[in-house]
């Protein structure tokens, strides 16, 4: 009862990674940028993402452009694009392994099997967990390397955005799920390996008894 609950928790923080992969991936705060000028139409805040670039004006409005063009983008953000899409797809297929391997759900057979895709399941995660974390290390490393560069203008330089630490999080759960998927098939395994059934010897036994009964009958 230990392991499916302890199973049910690792699918809880996989769900929770899946959903901020997600939104990490379509969030267009992955940097930040906030200038407040004293002209009432200055933009106040500018944020740049993976996929489009939005600006928020002190009037309120709200406009984002979409970043059509793939090879005039930095290698960096090609990059995030590729894993995290990546990253999306791998969570997905784990969550309906996982499904399938648990051991609070009715579905995919006999327990070696189960084990089989709840192991299965886990590599997805971990494999996602290491896709998402990738890119959020790479997009930090160049913000913080253009911030501290002193030839870039002040009005040019970047934050982290709330993205960037939700992409941090979501991998960090995916990661904890892939861990607790794999560890618990793992264990199960070397338990049965150690600790081999014992072999019971009954039917011999009694055929020896029968053998003996029957002798005694023809004498």
């Amino acid at each position: 009862m230990a392991s499916a609950s302890l199973q049910f928790f690792a699918f809880i923080l996989a769900l929770f990674g899946v959903f901020g992969d997600i939104a990490a991936t379509l969030l267009p705060n992955w940097k930040v940028n906030a200038d407040v000028g004293s002209n009432i139409i200055t933009a106040i805040t500018q944020m740049q993402g993976l996929w489009m670039d939005c600006t928020w004006y002190s009037t309120g409005m709200f406009s984002c452009t979409l970043k059509y063009s793939i090879l005039s983008l930095p290698v960096y953000i090609q990059a995030a694009r590729t894993t995290m899409v990546l990253s999306c797809i791998l969570s997905a297929f784990g969550i309906c392994i996982t499904t399938v391997g648990m051991k609070c759900t009715r579905l995919g057979g006999d327990t070696d099997s189960k084990n089989h895709a709840c192991f299965a399941g886990g590599i997805c995660f971990i494999l996602a967990g290491i896709f998402g974390l990738v890119p959020a290390c790479w997009y930090t490393r160049e913000i913080i390397s253009n911030f501290l560069d002193q030839t870039i203008p002040e009005n040019s330089k970047h934050e982290p955005g709330g993205a960037v630490y939700t992409g941090f999080i979501s991998a960090g759960f995916l990661l904890i799920a892939g861990v607790i998927f794999c560890s618990s098939c793992f264990r199960r395994q070397q338990g049965a390996w150690i600790y081999p059934p014992k072999q019971h010897h009954f039917p011999s036994t009694e055929q020896e008894s029968n053998a003996g009964y029957s002798l005694k009958d023809y004498v």
